[in-house]
């Protein structure tokens, strides 16, 4: 059985690598300031020359967790990083149900309109499973999956949980719509969504929480999502991806543990794929430890081209 302790996570026939503190790359191209100001909803961040790198992030969030590790990208790629439909910043959703394709066909319309045939792709939790669509489709050059969603079969039990889960959280998120700034500001909520989403809470700036925040305030997509994923089939085999899959776990995931939610993945994705538990880290690390995966990244799309190796 997985554990999310301190020992690396096993599959049959191979162990998961662990990366620590040493992976370091350094910001060529320095990130805004960072300030304690409400931030603004961002349509999509889009900034960088190079291999073209689309960025997604996860369930109830937005652009802006990708700010710090995007910045740092940007000196090698051109990278893209939007919102998705119904979340802050994203294109109006529509329906009392939503799913993983209809999220992924608004993607690939903004690809098309931008002349990206494929590209480099990066996900974060929903972000990863829309990012093994589009690699479905064949829109991948590489794929990066941290923290993915998705890695349960349906219908379970496991399904169902995920989805109660986050239906727990509605009647929260409601009280803070109606507080307004107490709510955004307050150090409480900033505590309790940093003990959620990372495990270096120090680590992560507070304008980064305040968005979070804003974020999961403006998310109209929630329950259409939720509902969509309870009642939507389960991911289909993992061993026929084609494209080269680099997989990053977070320690400390606490929002879908990895000793359930991550079998699947260590299990069925091809043997060609990087399976990598990152350490001392949450389920969104880009907050806590940009510069660790923008280097997982960075050496994913450069193992790509053939002259060099990920380690």
């Amino acid at each position: 059985m997985m554990s999310d302790s301190t020992e690396p996570p096993q599959r049959h026939g191979a162990e998961v690598s662990r990366i620590g503190q040493s992976a370091r790359i350094e910001p060529e191209k320095p990130a805004p300031p960072r300030t304690s100001a409400r931030p603004e909803p961002i349509e999509a961040l889009h900034l960088g020359s190079g291999d073209p790198l689309l960025l997604l992030h996860g369930f109830m969030l937005s652009p802006h967790c990708w700010e710090q590790t995007a910045h740092r990208l940007a000196a090698r790629c051109e990278v893209f990083a939007p919102a998705f439909a119904g979340h802050w910043g994203g294109a109006p959703s529509r329906g009392w149900s939503t799913d993983i394709h209809t999220l992924a066909d608004r993607i690939e319309e903004q690809l098309d309109e931008m002349g990206w045939r494929t590209c480099h792709i990066a996900g974060n939790s929903l972000g990863g499973w829309v990012g093994i669509e589009l690699a479905r489709r064949g829109r991948a050059r590489t794929l990066t999956l941290i923290a993915p969603a998705g890695g349960w079969n349906a219908p379970s039990f496991t399904q169902v949980r995920i989805g109660l889960k986050f239906l727990s959280l509605v009647p929260i998120i409601e009280i803070g719509k109606r507080t307004g700034r107490f709510v955004r500001h307050n150090p409480l909520t900033h505590r309790l969504t940093k003990m959620l989403l990372v495990k270096n809470s120090a680590a992560v700036a507070r304008a980064d929480t305040t968005a979070v925040v804003e974020a999961a305030l403006h998310c109209p997509v929630m329950l259409p999502l939720i509902f969509g994923a309870m009642r939507a089939p389960g991911l289909s085999p993992l061993s026929d991806l084609s494209t080269p899959v680099r997989l990053l776990l977070a320690e400390h995931d606490r929002v879908i543990p990895n000793r359930v939610y991550a079998r699947r993945f260590l299990r069925e994705l091809p043997e060609s794929a990087d399976r990598i538990l990152v350490n001392q880290v949450g389920h969104v690390p880009m907050l806590e430890a940009p510069d660790r995966i923008a280097t997982l990244i960075a050496e994913h799309v450069y193992a790509s081209r053939g002259h060099l190796r990920a380690i």
